[in-house]
């Protein structure tokens, strides 16, 4: 503990739920930031106002000289100094106590200076000491420590949501499950699920554990982990996951893996592993405050040398070195960042992309590779009729075949069959209501429409019906190379066409790869797809690089690839399922589809509302412009008054250069940020 409070980090004893413990510390360090800033905006934005109209002669001469202006000045001045300020003397103390000068450095560095300097000048007028200067610098102080504690809040905010997501991916497994113990079934809480245990799973309830299939049939939605459109069919022997949705039927299954070794709990410590290992991203203005602090206190302490070698006199030598502080650190340096990040940000939003942090808008601009998720980020996310073939002979036309087919599937609780009706709705076509309807698990659906008996399903259905679908399976052929899941269908025994269901590209998803492409950004398909169909899609969409039937330890192994060749790093992520959430994290940059799951939303340091994939390249681009406006900022934040620091140590200082080099960098800072 105390070799932690030596390093400057704040210790939190956990009481019960470390992640409650967490959300408390969070939302305790929120409210003080919050609080703090309150005070601050309430005693710096007359303070500014008051000080701006004295410096620009909107005050009678009088009231703008009076002792008991400046008093008050400083008063205003004097709570945000030293409450709202407090935080940043001690994180600067413990700075410079481990050998760094980083932002909290320069921050209480140039604060302080403006505040003491103008104490000095108040108490020397007071007084009627020779030589001292009446120009004072309270506001500069006050709107340093206000400004940069907007920042600080929405940070604090921002880690606060950071550990969301490990909640959400928990939230996930089912309380409860339905496990075989003395020869009776029992409901016992998922945690006490043992290995060897023997679980029933029923339709349309969540699995508890993982495990073996020794009983049953039915079809599984394990897109959490795989990112599949369409349910994994399971029989005798085949695996299950916990958290994972069972669709159709009921089985049985032998518990092999429970508590920490399932594989939710495997997403949770890699999407914990990667957020924990991502070095915090050190601000551009404690980069600069690296170099311009100890230059700055180089430049004061050789003014004061000189001053005093040269004239003898300490009290002008010590006035002109606290000039050269105070007008090294100008007003503009607390606007230079937060404004072009707002603006930024804001700009953002407008175009539907929501930046997490300022972090998020830095690097975003950075990327040279991004990686796609295919299943719900490329594709819709769900199954879609794309192809009808009647055949030969047969007296029926595409409309009317895939009108008979929905009927009848639209008592199916199959993804297969909810494509089918709402592919027949969105061509305007009437659904009868059958008369008989049976699901054959594993094969398709029987059913009567019309008074006729109706077949709908793969080979092994037409085959068991002795059905000759012969003249069908050029076209099936051609459709399932294409990667699309063909529904065979035959009407009173005899083959009537075939239906081809497919989770189709989104209509922006060709376009937008060739504009990543077209800005030399490597585009890489990473899905937990087979191959054949991540190929497929990537021909069709001009992506060059597939790694497919990855889990969601192996996508995140495959960023971290990417991120260990230099020519392809810096990485963004674009996913939308809980199995991208460890990538998420893991990536440089990772963009979450708004249309997606919680868990990749809070994971991902961006998120693309519209789920527009062009928001890709538009989020990328935003953030080089927003970059070179805050780069040209912190320029002109500190030129202008850099270029005063000579006239400074010269003892040439003059009030009104100094109050308009302040304005006028503020209004460029500001001005050059509203352009993007």
């Amino acid at each position: 503990r105390s070799a932690a409070h030596r390093l400057g980090f704040t210790v939190a004893a956990l009481d019960g739920d470390a992640g409650d413990s967490e959300d408390q510390a969070r939302a305790a360090e929120t409210a003080r930031r919050t609080q703090r800033l309150l005070v601050g905006a309430v005693f710096t934005v007359p303070l500014f106002l008051l000080s701006m109209a004295n410096d620009f002669a909107l005050l009678p001469v009088a009231i703008g000289h009076a002792p008991w202006f400046a008093l008050l000045l400083g008063g205003l001045a004097s709570p945000v100094q030293f409450y709202v300020g407090w935080p940043h003397y001690i994180a600067a103390l413990k700075s410079v106590r481990n050998g760094a000068a980083n932002m909290d450095v320069l921050i209480v560095l140039g604060s302080s200076t403006a505040f003491f300097y103008s104490v000095v000048v108040l108490v020397g007028s007071s007084a009627g000491w020779e030589g001292v200067p009446h120009h004072t610098y309270f506001e500069t102080a006050a709107m340093i420590i206000t400004l940069i504690g907007v920042g600080k809040l929405l940070e604090a905010r921002a880690k606060g949501r950071a550990s969301a997501v490990i909640r959400r991916l928990l939230a996930l497994q089912p309380r409860m499950a339905r496990v075989v113990r003395a020869g009776a079934e029992v409901d016992v809480p998922a945690g006490t699920v043992q290995v060897g245990d023997i679980v029933l799973v029923r339709p349309g309830e969540s699995i508890a554990v993982d495990g073996l299939v020794i009983e049953g049939f039915s079809s599984v939605d394990e897109s959490m982990l795989t990112g599949e459109a369409l349910p994994a069919e399971k029989s005798v022997g085949a695996s299950v996951f916990g958290a994972t949705l069972n669709r159709q039927g009921a089985f049985k299954f032998r518990a092999t893996k429970v508590g920490s070794e399932t594989a939710l709990a495997n997403i949770v410590r890699l999407v914990q592993a990667a957020q924990d290992s991502k070095a915090p991203v050190q601000a551009l203005v404690d980069r600069v405050s690296s170099i311009f602090v100890p230059a700055v206190v180089l430049l004061a302490l050789l003014t004061f040398l000189g001053w005093y070698l040269v004239a003898g006199d300490v009290s002008q030598a010590l006035i002109n070195m606290v000039a050269v502080l105070v007008i090294a650190c100008p007003c503009a340096l607390g606007l230079a960042t937060p404004t072009a990040i707002m603006v930024g940000a804001g700009r953002g939003a407008e175009l539907g992309i929501l930046f997490r942090n300022s972090e998020a808008l830095e690097h975003a601009g950075k990327v040279r590779t991004v990686a796609l998720d295919k299943t719900g980020t490329l594709t819709r996310g769900r199954p879609t009729v794309t192809d009808i073939r009647v055949a030969d002979g047969a007296r029926w036309t595409d409309g009317e075949l895939l009108q008979c087919l929905a009927s009848a599937e639209r008592r199916s609780e199959h993804p297969l069959g909810e494509a089918v009706v709402a592919g027949t709705t969105e061509r305007g076509l009437s659904l009868f209501e059958p008369s008989e309807f049976e699901a054959l698990v594993g094969r398709g659906i029987s059913a009567v429409v019309n008074g006729s008996r109706l077949l709908a399903g793969n080979r092994r259905l037409m085959a068991d019906s002795h059905v000759d679908v012969e003249n069908l399976q050029a076209h099936a052929a051609e459709f399932e190379r294409q990667a699309k899941t063909v529904v065979f269908v035959s009407i009173d025994g005899s083959a009537a066409g075939l239906v081809a269901v497919a989770d189709a590209a989104k209509a922006e998803a060709q376009a937008a790869i060739a504009a990543l492409r077209h800005m030399d950004i490597s585009v890489v398909m990473l899905t937990g797809d087979n191959a054949r169909t991540a190929n497929a899609l990537a021909q069709e969409l001009g992506v060059s690089r597939v790694v497919a039937e990855v889990l969601p330890a192996q996508k995140l192994e495959a960023i971290r690839d990417l991120q260990a060749v230099p020519q392809a790093a810096p990485v963004a992520m674009v996913g939308d399922g809980i199995n991208d959430a460890p990538a998420l994290s893991q990536a440089d940059v990772g963009m979450a589809i708004g249309a997606g799951s919680d868990v990749a939303l809070e994971a991902g340091h961006i998120t693309l509302m519209s789920g527009d994939l062009r928001g890709i390249g538009r989020a990328i681009l935003l953030s080089r412009a927003t970059m070179r406006t805050i780069r040209q900022n912190l320029f002109w934040a500190f030129a202008y008054n850099t270029i005063l620091i000579p006239v400074a140590a010269a003892g040439l200082l003059q009030p009104v250069l100094a109050a308009a080099a302040m304005a006028f960098s503020s209004i460029f800072v500001v001005t050059n940020s509203l352009r993007l």
